[in-house]
């Protein structure tokens, strides 16, 4: 018998919220791991009927305040518990406004079902949050995130030669529907505008704010090419995309920039495959990192039509009902187990189980971070820049890719050092100088590697700051990056429905697989994801003749011996091998951390067969 998730929204309005929640649990319906089923409420009165009848195991909110306002009061008493098992149900209210400052500050409820929970609780309304907001940065314990969803459509529309502008909304605030009509008649003599603009049960109930906006807008047209055409119906989801579908660019200019959640308006745009223009609101802030950019901040709306929708197709190759499902069933199963299992188990056995499913999607992650000063918080510029140049270091006859990185090579890989210095030098001023040679030598190897492979695929585990990384990105090389604190664990990611297995050329990852409690399923991942000849390139904490439970790094599960890379990992690549004769013998480390760790640094460079 499987797990009953009830999904909670209120009752059907005219609501992009309600919308929302109904495009997910439509989606959420169709899992073989849970059973998830909607129901609409009003009132804490039909909420209990709701558990009363299904037994739920959780409860999903679709929440936002002003349409939810009887949950503030009376979920936050935690009476809820199922009455067939007399078990604490545990409450997750999707934040349609967080942003990552109040995402940091969550807390969950404090009670007694949940005593591993505790030492920061207030009287906050849910025990767990799930943001739907792919730039979130995952430090809270209490914070889940998912990516966004867009609409399974078909355009069938022709092209028309006529260029037609389109736009939608509720009439709120900042909205920016004004500021589309000057963008277009600043760059066009002729054009239809199409705009739809309508009321909302939750603000401008009776359409005055609608009909104002449009008054404003016709206002503003002074060429004659310029018809503006504008509806106030509230379309339904098919209607609307057949809107969309119709334009030759749909362009949204809100004018919010701080404080609100993520607009929902996109992926319903995205959907019909035309382009996209936006302003920099915040509540875009999931495609400003598109490339040719879409912001209209910093190219014209003529160069946005040009390129069309290709800087969007990775977000909508990305965005689709298959990683969401698989996103909220890994959400819920580690909500589940750590309600289940508030203690985590003592090394040993069940510390795979725990790897697993105590995997926190959201945990503050110190160690993937501890080379890190947390007080600068300044960022680089990550803008392309091809003109960024690299020569590999040459390597003296003798010197092997599988080795100590000791003086010897911070001395040897000078010249990469200077090159992460010169391409991310706020990132580079946060790390201890003398473990810069990890990323030093990631960066000269896979370089080094580049040539070998057309158009290579990278990957990069453990990117958050990860110098080398950011290093070849703005040198314009496509890299893909995973790391707990931007999205996903290696095990989990290597589970997404949508990951290609064997066709990475190159993994790369940097003092990342001593943090993480099965090392051999990290590695057994990547042997996964490499393509047939693919290049995995890794630095660790090394100190050979250590033994468990002797001194370490609280952030470290162990150091690495020569045995672990000799052999332990290679038996869980069974398609790798070592690119050369290895060398790391090390009688004398000579890295210092802390005043009381004395260890030194591996490499770790295998090959697939081909």
């Amino acid at each position: 018998m499987i797990d009953v998730v009830l999904f909670i929204t209120h009752k059907k309005t005219q609501c992009g919220v309600y919308d929302f929640g109904l495009s997910i649990v439509n989606v959420l319906k169709q899992s073989s791991k849970f059973n998830f089923i909607h129901a609409e409420c009003d009132s804490f009165t039909e909420l209990q009927a709701a558990i009363e009848l299904n037994k739920p195991t959780a409860i999903v909110y679709n929440y936002i305040p002003k349409v939810m306002p009887w949950a503030a009061s009376k979920i936050a008493p935690r009476l809820l518990k199922n009455n067939l098992t007399d078990i604490y149900i545990p409450q997750i209210g999707i934040m349609h406004e967080f942003t990552q400052t109040v995402s940091d500050k969550a807390t969950n409820y404090k009670n007694k079902y949940l005593p591993g929970f505790s030492s920061r609780l207030t009287n906050s309304i849910f025990d767990f949050y799930i943001a739907p907001d792919p730039t979130l940065l995952l430090k809270n314990p209490f914070v889940y995130k998912t990516g966004r969803l867009i609409p399974v459509y078909e355009n069938k529309f022709k092209v028309s030669n006529e260029l037609t502008i389109g736009s939608f909304g509720f009439a709120t605030n900042n909205k920016g529907f004004e500021d589309i009509i000057e963008l277009v008649q600043n760059e066009f003599d002729e054009a239809t505008i199409r705009l739809n603009i309508s009321s909302a049960d939750f603000g401008d109930k009776e359409g005055i704010q609608a009909k104002l906006i449009a008054d404003n807008c016709k206002s503003l047209v002074k060429k004659p090419g310029i018809q503006l055409k504008i509806t106030h119906d509230f379309l339904d989801k098919n209607t609307l995309l057949d809107f969309l579908a119709q334009n030759t660019c749909n362009v949204f200019l809100y004018k919010d920039k701080q404080n609100r959640g993520i607009s929902s308006t996109i992926e319903n745009a995205m959907a019909v495959k035309i382009p996209i223009a936006v302003s920099d609101s915040i509540m875009f802030r999931h495609v400003l990192d598109t490339t040719p950019s879409i912001c209209v901040s910093s190219t014209n709306l003529k160069t946005i039509i040009s390129n069309g929708f290709k800087p969007l197709q990775k977000h909508y190759d990305e965005w689709n009902e298959a990683n969401l499902l698989w996103e909220y069933e890994r959400i819920l199963t580690s909500v589940l187990f750590r309600v289940k299992n508030t203690s985590k188990p003592k090394i040993g056995i069940g510390r795979r189980v725990l790897s697993f499913y105590y995997r926190l999607l959201s945990m503050p992650d110190k160690s993937f971070t501890w080379l890190r000063n947390s007080n600068k918080i300044t960022e680089d510029d990550m803008s392309i820049d091809k003109s960024i140049k690299y020569q590999a270091v040459s390597l003296p006859e003798g010197n092997t890719l599988n080795r100590i990185l000791d003086n010897n090579a911070r001395e040897l890989y000078k010249s990469a050092i200077s090159k992460l210095f010169q391409v991310v030098p706020k990132t580079m001023a946060k790390k201890i100088p003398e473990a810069n040679v990890q990323q030093a030598f990631v960066l000269d190897t896979v370089y080094r590697y580049l040539s070998d492979y057309k158009n290579p695929k990278l990957l990069c585990v453990g990117s958050y700051e990860d110098t080398a990384s950011m290093t070849l990105i703005r040198m314009g090389h496509n890299v893909e990056e995973i790391d707990p604190m931007l999205n996903y664990y290696l095990q989990e990611y290597y589970t997404k429905p949508n990951i290609q297995k064997d066709t990475y050329d190159i993994v790369f990852s940097t003092s990342v697989i001593e943090h993480d409690p099965d090392d051999e399923s990290f590695v057994n991942c990547i042997d996964g994801l490499l393509a047939p000849g693919g290049v995995c390139v890794i630095t660790c904490d090394f100190k050979d003749g250590w033994k468990l439970g002797e001194l370490k790094p609280d952030v470290d599960e162990r150091f690495y011996v020569q045995n672990d890379l000799k052999q332990r990992l290679l038996n869980s690549m069974p398609n790798c091998k070592l690119v050369d004769e290895p060398n790391w013998d090390c009688p004398s480390p000579d890295f210092f951390l802390e005043g009381k760790y004395n260890y030194t640094f591996a490499t770790f460079v295998v090959k697939k067969n081909g």
